[in-house]
């Protein structure tokens, strides 16, 4: 029996709520840190946050698969909105962009991140740095407020992806931006794996293929799509097993089937959609040297 919209946001709320509660160090070591925990003694997917300037440990839970705020272009005096804002790390690095005199608006569905979050602000006496409990797909924020809108391995966590692309255009201002950093495919995932309810909650499942994932970006109006970063992303066989034998775990390795990360950056700008197919053929290449477009990647 396939799992529902609603019963997929319910894992990944418990899921979230667990990993709002425990240590940082036992995410670090799974998959999105929510999935099964790995053996493997790496890193699977978040990147080193340590070198940005408002990093702030105790909200790092290891939960991300990039750096969107590195990319994201923010001006002292923006408003910055994080869509899934968990602990509140990347809200703490985009604060430091905007300065006092901008205003951080993180986003989050689970009452223990959202406590979490806040915990870490008023620690720091941060008062421009405000959570907000709600859902990204019916954000609670006005039309037209922000600068930008950062969001660090979520939106694969949302069933409906669109939704989500239509309200980060609603809540931009005209001429603002989007960063986002996610997992998306290349090539289709094993049949177990794809249904895994379960592996929803641990970022895999959930991502769906690079091309629709940027088609839907283009959808909702956005232009000047660009690939700022992507990076493959290497499932230890320990995961794996929990889902598959390992005939198929062999077959997978050799199916040519990508996990990526990407970090995707777009502008809201005169508002007017266009079809997908134009927008898709003018994804650019970034200075990371990522080339995306409608026939894939290289």
């Amino acid at each position: 029996m396939e799992t529902t919209e609603l019963e997929l946001k319910e894992i990944v709320r418990k899921k979230y709520a667990e990993i709002a509660r425990q240590d940082p160090s036992v995410n670090a070591a799974s998959c999105c840190g929510s999935g099964p925990t790995s053996q493997e003694v790496y890193n699977i997917m978040t990147d080193d946050y340590t070198a940005l300037k408002g990093y702030t440990a105790e909200a790092d839970l290891g939960l991300g698969c990039g750096l969107p705020t590195q990319f994201a272009k923010i001006k002292k005096g923006d408003v910055v909105i994080d869509l899934g804002s968990g602990a509140g790390n990347d809200c703490f690095v985009a604060r430091h962009e905007t300065g006092p005199e901008g205003k951080v608006i993180g986003i989050d569905f689970t009452e223990e991140m959202i406590a979490r979050a806040r915990q870490n602000a008023e620690a720091r006496g941060l008062h421009n740095v405000e959570f907000r409990q709600g859902d990204i797909e019916a954000m609670p924020v006005s039309d037209a407020v922000a600068d930008v809108v950062v969001s660090n391995c979520v939106l694969n966590l949302v069933p409906n992806k669109r939704q989500v692309f239509a309200e980060i255009f609603r809540v931009l201002k005209p001429g603002g931006h989007f960063s986002i950093s996610d997992i998306v495919l290349n090539g289709e995932l094993p049949d177990n794996l794809r249904q895994a309810a379960k592996m929803y909650a641990g970022c895999v499942t959930g991502a769906i293929q690079k091309d629709e994932y940027l088609a839907l970006a283009a959808a909702a109006g956005f232009e000047n799509l660009t690939v700022q970063k992507q990076k493959a992303i290497f499932i230890p066989d320990d995961i794996l097993l929990e889902y598959l034998p390992a005939t198929e775990i062999a077959h997978f390795r050799n199916s040519g089937a990508v996990v990526e990360s990407i970090t995707l950056f777009a502008d809201k700008t005169g508002g007017a959609q266009k079809p997908v197919f134009e927008m898709l053929n003018t994804v650019a290449v970034s200075a990371e040297g990522a080339c995306c477009g409608p026939d894939g990647c290289c």
